[in-house]
């Protein structure tokens, strides 16, 4: 097979021939982007791309290998023998190029690199856009353009809502053991759509974070030590099998967020480590290389040509497959040099502190260029410290991130729904403490995949009790959890009560919902998504002060607490009661900052749910005395490890949303 060559820092070249091949070659332009770390779509100058040149169609590829004294490209069309296929150099780039005439899409290929130090290595493409099903790892040529989207709707939608006064409730999927087929093999992203789109429109969730997207060798590292950031995986199906996942999302309302991996990668042979012989995406100083408690190399953020390719990364996902936003894996592991790296000598920055300011400058910029393009992408930090400014403008010394994870939350109430009730009185704190700070940040409430693996135990395991008073406390967790100021996030299985821990192997025990307790369970979590979704109370002022009000903080002896949840508009309110003991209250009084009539129009502890029925079914007037700081007050049933929420009685509000 023929391929064209031009030795643009050797020979020397007939014009006219350089201008007709100069489509194969990156512009000047480009390669200066490139090198000062702001080409943002970086993935259309590298890679492996089909153009026609000369007359002739085939594939231009190009690879970023500064240190290599030779780079070829090998595949099924030349025996996988490198020698008739040499890439050139680009001047002082680092950059090689090569066209190859008559190839096609689908067909297989690697770089065939010649190290500093004399070896021969094989490399997948950084930039594939495809890759071979594991245990396999060859890049495979792709087109991307023959998808025909169906979504134009979604987003022009998407960019008149302001999503911080919207609901959000976001559903982390796994797409490997959400469900699988009867013999075990997995759903295509495809057939997922046709399966997992109606569960979450069905159980009212706004958006899908999906894992495991980008291709990965190993299967239990759920996505997280990635080969192929531009490769969507390949055990799944094709990238048109994907885009119809996300099409058809957004053609039903449905958001989507992808994990992304920006601080470490894998040390897979075929992966970006050593690239071209050398450290090259991760940093020369072993030290600041290596991420010992994951196995893997962090990103070396001081080189530019690594932070275009990070960014463009983004900007990928979100230009081709039209995705609505990332949750950036590790923030808290990137911005401190220390953190999760139990190195034997502690790191340091230049000014002698452990904060990775190249890290921190990445995210920023990252943030920034995200932002002036997609000004209405989720950008969500998981970021596990009390690290400030998380979510604030990068011009006010901010990251840049419009979400933060609240993993302080996450680890209190699951502590605090740990204890048996009897100790819960003295631990009254770990309720009450978020929100000291719950409106610090845009935060989001995650109860991800860590919570329920490694031990861990499912959500509904962790409850204390009987088997009774398991699902009356996972009720109870979940309500006070669609109450609490702060978006959602909901790993997959907790909806009807997954009771082994996540397995990552094997398919959620979706036999669960033959037995009634976890049917039931099921319901009250879709009853409770929709009536979270259609009060707007619990969500309008999710990050002001103004959208919540204490009434009792305090009463740690009974284990209640009471607040309000307030939208925009005036009269707009709840009120929410949690009782965190397993004691029903008779005539339990509550200060309310009306006169009138008040409904229960939300009670966990319904027999439809599973409850044991004590429910408040007439509507409650209210006394002209003030307590709790409100200038009146009304006696309720409080129901034994239930959430109960009131609203002024009107006409078109007369019982609880289950009737």
């Amino acid at each position: 097979m023929k391929c064209y060559r031009v030795h643009i820092d050797g020979g020397v070249l007939l014009n006219t021939i350089l201008d007709q091949l100069q489509e194969n070659y990156p512009s000047d332009f480009d390669l200066y982007l490139f090198h000062e770390g702001t080409l943002y779509e970086s993935y259309k100058m590298l890679g492996a791309h089909i153009i026609t040149s000369l007359g002739k169609e085939g594939v231009r590829f190009a690879v970023w290998a500064p240190h290599a004294k030779q780079v070829s490209v090998v595949g099924n069309f030349n025996d996988w023998d490198g020698t008739d296929h040499v890439m050139n150099r680009v001047e002082r780039s680092g950059i090689w190029v090569l066209f190859v005439p008559g190839l096609q899409e689908g067909e297989l290929y690697k770089y065939e690199i010649h190290t500093p130090g004399n070896k021969r290595i094989l490399k997948a493409d950084p930039y594939a856009f495809y890759s071979e099903v594991r245990p396999n790892t060859a890049s495979i040529v792709k087109r991307l353009d023959n998808f025909e989207w169906q979504d134009s709707k979604w987003i022009t939608d998407r960019k008149k809502e302001n999503i911080y006064h919207r609901p959000m409730s976001i559903y982390e999927v796994h797409p490997g053991t959400w469900k699988q087929k009867k013999n075990g093999e997995f759903y295509s992203y495809r057939e997922l759509a046709d399966r997992l789109v109606e569960y979450v429109i069905d159980n009212s969730f706004t958006q899908i974070e999906i894992m495991a997207i980008m291709e990965h060798p190993f299967d239990k590292s759920w996505g997280y030590q990635v080969t192929g950031y531009y490769s969507v995986n390949s055990r799944f199906g094709s990238p048109e099998d994907f885009k119809y996942l996300i099409n058809k999302c957004h053609q039903h309302g449905i958001g989507v967020i992808l994990d992304w991996v920006p601080a470490h990668f894998c040390k897979d042979a075929h992966g970006l480590s050593r690239f071209d012989g050398t450290p090259l995406y991760e940093p020369i100083d072993h030290n600041r290389a290596e991420r010992p408690l994951w196995g893997t190399y962090n990103f070396d953020f001081s080189k530019p040509e690594v932070i275009s390719f990070l960014i463009s990364n983004v900007m990928f996902w979100m230009e081709v497959y039209h995705i609505d936003g990332v949750r950036v894996d590790a923030v808290s592991s990137m911005v401190y040099l220390n953190h999760d790296n139990p190195l034997p000598v502690k790191l340091k920055n230049q000014n002698g502190g452990e904060e990775n300011l190249e890290a921190i400058e990445f995210l920023q910029r990252l943030n920034e260029a995200v932002f002036k393009k997609y000004p209405h992408a989720l950008m969500m930090a998981e970021e596990a410290t009390d690290r400030p400014l998380i979510t604030y403008p990068t011009d006010m010394g901010g990251l840049g991130f419009n979400y933060k994870w609240n993993m302080g939350w996450t680890n209190d109430i699951l502590r605090y729904m740990k204890l048996e009730t009897g100790e819960r009185p003295y631990h009254h704190n770990l309720l009450t403490f978020s929100f000291f700070y719950a409106f610090s940040e845009n935060f989001v409430l995650p109860f991800s995949h860590d919570e329920v693996v490694h031990g861990k135990k499912s959500l509904l395991n962790k409850m204390p009790g009987d088997y009774w008073q398991k699902f009356a406390n996972l009720r109870l967790l979940f309500g006070y959890f669609m109450t609490h100021p702060g978006k959602k996030l909901l790993f997959m299985g907790g909806e009807f009560g997954q009771f082994i821990e996540w397995k990552d192997e094997e398919q959620l025990d979706w036999l669960l919902l033959e037995y009634e307790s976890h049917e039931k369970l099921s319901y009250y979590f879709r009853t409770l998504q929709s009536f979270y979704k259609e009060t707007s109370s619990l969500w309008r002022l999710d990050h002001v002060q103004e959208g919540f009000e204490w009434i009792d903080p305090n009463n740690s002896s009974q284990s209640i607490i009471t607040f309000m949840r307030k939208g925009k508009r005036k009269g707009d309110y709840c009120i929410v009661v949690c009782n965190f003991s397993a004691q029903t209250h008779d005539q339990y009084r509550i200060g309310v900052p009306s006169h009138g009539k008040y409904i229960e129009v939300f009670n966990s502890d319904s027999e439809d749910f599973g409850g044991s029925g004590q429910v408040n079914e007439q509507p409650i007037a209210v006394k002209k005395e003030p307590y709790h700081n409100q200038p009146f007050s009304m006696e309720i049933t409080v129901p034994p490890l239930g959430v109960s929420i009131y609203m002024k009685q009107t006409k078109k509000r007369r019982g609880r949303v289950n009737e």
